[in-house]
Parts: structure tokens; sequence; C-alpha cells
């Protein structure tokens, strides 16, 4: 069953029990392999973590062997919104899979995307929240701005200013709105940095997971007072 579901590169814990999953989806065009750098990092970070980078669903339209989660030919900013709810049930049927497999909770879990993966995890913690615990959306941008904000998910923002595939006010923009609902989320802006995942940012987002606390912890705390 495992195989029908997941296709792509794992890294499992060798001496220890599966305590975190971390999930990585990878950019428009790209593979799994592209992601192996950033996990290898988190890893180091996070020892008792499983690690799981799927190919994306389709083989890339635009030509070579890469993959993708959704079309963007053709792409608008009307169309995107349709295009990756339709890709979101593969993604939450792989993710509750996963989730099983390891014994993992939800809130024990991440989804880490890039670009066009940073995407669909965010779209992810709208229609599923409390799905994973957490999403590190690198270089990415909300298919359109929430109405809600997930309560349940915290979501960290990572962006290089000088990105020119998914420009930066994208990211602004979705912090802001946020805010706005009360959600709970993170912003990290790297300066003279384009569309990818330096150290600095990789750094960042290692330290977001470590020191965080998530706003429903608070909240909950705070009301048990």
């Amino acid at each position: 069953m495992a195989q029908q579901i997941f296709h792509g590169i794992e890294f499992l814990p060798e001496t220890t029990t599966v305590k975190q999953l971390f999930i990585l989806l990878h950019g428009v065009g790209a593979r799994s392999a592209d992601l192996v750098p950033l996990a290898n990092k988190l890893r180091n970070a996070f020892p008792s973590a499983a690690f799981l980078i799927p190919d994306g669903t389709f083989q890339f339209d635009g030509g070579g062997n890469g993959r993708q989660w959704f079309s963007i030919s053709g792409v608008t900013e009307e169309n995107r919104v349709s295009r990756v709810a339709g890709a979101i049930p593969t993604l939450h049927a792989l993710v509750r899979h996963a989730q099983a497999r390891f014994n993992v909770l939800q809130s024990d879990t991440a989804l880490v995307g890039f670009s066009q993966g940073a995407i669909m995890a965010l779209e992810f913690s709208v229609v599923h929240d409390g799905g994973v615990g957490r999403v590190l959306a690198f270089s990415g941008r909300f298919a359109r701005l929430p109405e809600k904000a997930p309560e349940l998910t915290t979501l960290h923002f990572l962006h290089g200013e000088d990105d020119r595939v998914i420009p930066v006010r994208h990211a602004y923009a979705a912090y802001e709105k946020l805010t706005e609902l009360s959600g709970d989320a993170t912003l990290d802006i790297a300066s003279s940095v384009g569309h990818e995942i330096p150290d600095p940012l990789s750094d960042r987002a290692i330290h977001r997971l470590q020191t965080c606390i998530p706003l429903r912890s608070w909240k909950q705390a705070l009301s048990s007072t």
C-alpha cells in the first residue's frame, strides 16, 4: 500500500522510534532529489524524525523529466485556485497514510514546501486545518488569500527579497492577512536572495521549529490559569 501512495525518497531514523514526520514538497518541474540537501539539514536538527520527499503527482508538462503537483500551463490568478484545490486530495491521502504508517500525531507532522510545493502546503493548511502541526513555506504563496486563518496549524513563511518567480509581496500579503485574522504565522525575509533556499533561510526555519511555541499552546495555557 505504501508503494501505491508514496513515490520518492525517504530517510528514517536508524535507532530510535519515529517521533516526528516531515514531508517535503518540491517545486514545479523538479524532483524529490532536489530537496535532499534541505532534508539532510533538517535531519541533523531532528534526528528522531522520518523524512519523506515525494515526487510530484504528475509529469511536468513543460518538458524534461521533472514532476508537478498541478499544471502551470496557461495558469492565471483565477484558475490557479481550482487547480490547487484539485490536487489537495492526493496530498491529503499521502499525509494521512504516512502518519498512520509511522504512528505520528498530526501535531507532530510538518509540511515543508518550496515554490509550487509551498503553494500546496499552504492550501493544505487551510483545507485541512490541524492535519499537520507546522507548514514551512519557502518561496511560496497562497493560491488565494484565506478568509479564515488555520487555528491548529502554525505557518512559517521564508522568502527571498529578490525572488522574481514568486515575488516577496505575496509572503508579506499572506502574513498580513493571517495577522488580521488572528492566525499563527511567522515571516522571515532574506535580503539579496532570489527563488531559492539558501543557508540563512533554512537555518531560520530550524530556529522557528525549535523555538516557536504555537499560538494555540499559549491560548490553552492562558485559558487554564
